[in-house]
């Protein structure tokens, strides 16, 4: 199977760390010009130095300004789009929903959701203009399962599977493809996190947490970000140019999220 991306031009929101990162390195690998953004100076810094060919913007993609600069970024160094991978997100609060705050709950929905309509809504015109194209869009486990003490997340995730798969109706004359990425649980410093927070949160050891969050995993393994790269090498490449509208679990068997 062929999975080159030669000549195609990808955004990578987020991709300079964690996920990101990965399938900036596996884009270029594939062919690719990219162009990510990152709210992480020092990560776009040496993500640039590793990756020559990869131009960057400073970007909090739950400002619309900030997104209309990106955009007008990306069109000055790639002259067009063909792919957009909507990656950037937070974990948001753990806590029960009557102990989140307003202000968690809007940061965790503004950059999860929010952040993918700013970009895509930019990005379909130049997507049009190059005769169709891709768009990634991540969710999650948690945007097919419920997840306690993640409301705010899941419901993003949730959110982000509603809205891929009304936009894949809308574009679909217009030869875009879009798809949304559900990984598990994704080995890194981010579900670290996550697991500490949730031990803290049921007075257990980190071990322990971690423990009952693979229990309900058929293969009872986490999920690499090169494995989520991977599916999205193969969404965006000439491979899957029939593969649309589409949630995609890429997560070991998850069943539970704990």
């Amino acid at each position: 199977m062929e999975l080159s991306l030669k000549g195609k031009r990808a955004l990578i929101t987020a991709g300079a760390g964690g996920i990101g990162r990965v399938m900036t390195e596996t884009f270029v690998k594939a062919g690719a010009r990219v162009h990510i953004c990152d709210v992480v100076p020092t990560a776009l810094f040496e993500t640039t130095k590793a990756l020559p060919g990869v131009s960057a913007t400073l970007c909090d993609v739950s400002d619309p300004k900030q997104v209309e600069q990106l955009f007008a970024e990306v069109r000055d160094q790639l002259g067009g789009l063909d792919i957009l991978i909507n990656n950037a997100g937070v974990a948001g609060p753990t806590a029960k929903v009557e102990d989140v705050s307003i202000e968690d709950w809007n940061r965790c929905i503004d950059i999860d959701l929010n952040g993918m309509f700013y970009c895509t809504r930019l990005a379909m015109p130049m997507l049009k203009a190059a005769g169709g194209g891709s768009i990634i869009n991540l969710s999650s486990a948690a945007g097919r399962l419920g997840f306690p003490l993640r409301s705010a997340y899941a419901a993003a995730k949730w959110g982000v599977v509603g809205f891929t798969k009304s936009l894949a109706m809308e574009a679909g004359q217009d030869k875009v493809r879009v798809n949304a990425i559900q990984p598990g649980v994704v080995e890194g410093e981010r579900i670290n996190r996550v697991i500490e927070a949730k031990a803290k949160a049921a007075n257990i050891s980190f071990e322990a947490q971690k423990q009952l969050s693979l229990e309900k995993v058929s293969m009872r393994s986490m999920v690499s970000p090169q494995d989520i790269a991977n599916m999205a090498l193969y969404l965006a490449s000439d491979a899957g140019h029939l593969v649309t509208g589409q949630a995609i679990s890429v997560c070991a068997g998850t069943e539970m999220l704990a």
